[in-house]
């Protein structure tokens, strides 16, 4: 069904809440060039179309060094994305936990998943499969140097993705629950697990 498209979401896509950015690398607390920024990017330029009203940034902030998601708000609220428009979700620690945690604790049963081609098929089996009506939008905005490594580790991650759904996993923290058209700063300070 239309869970597995993955569109260009400038176009003529009907507006959907939210954009859920999956996170990727970071260097100390910046967003490098690359796999992440491509995703923020597209969040701005989706958001900036009207085609979202709200942008879940999750990723991993498991360790005080390292920190994904507050690296994204800083690079949508330096391109212009409002504070209140900004959720974070600090345990996404992989794709799983991520939509997991937008169904179970951000109450996202609609939304555009927004990260690379390659990765695009695993986010939206797990959309699909977790009950969010999700289209993907496609991120590439960039060649990657390593997307020879990054495609071949999708194979492996598949392997996971389909034990994850057929095993009925739960993500190592849950937390509180948001509401996804409040306030995004509710969630940015905490680590909401």
């Amino acid at each position: 069904g239309d869970s597995y498209i993955a569109i260009d979401c400038d176009g003529s896509i009907s507006t959907y809440p939210v954009g859920i950015v999956l996170g990727a690398r970071v260097v100390g607390a910046k967003v490098i060039e690359g796999v992440y920024a491509d995703r923020l990017q597209t969040a701005v330029n989706i958001y900036k179309k009207g085609k979202i009203t709200k942008i879940l940034v999750s990723g991993d902030h498991g360790q005080v060094n390292y920190d994904e998601v507050n690296a994204g708000k800083d690079y949508l609220l330096q391109a212009g994305v409002p504070a209140g428009d900004i959720f974070l979700d600090h345990a996404g620690f992989d794709t799983y936990d991520s939509i997991y945690r937008a169904k179970k604790l951000f109450g996202i049963n609609r939304g555009l998943v927004i990260t690379q081609d390659f990765h695009l098929p695993r986010a939206l089996y797990f959309s699909h499969k977790l009950g969010v009506e999700a289209l993907g939008c496609s991120a590439d905005l960039h060649d990657y140097q390593n997307i020879k490594a990054m495609k071949s580790r999708e194979i492996l991650a598949r392997v996971k993705a389909w034990l994850s759904i057929n095993l009925g996993s739960t993500p190592k923290y849950m937390g509180d629950t948001y509401n996804i058209s409040g306030d995004g700063q509710q969630t940015w300070d905490q680590l909401n697990y």
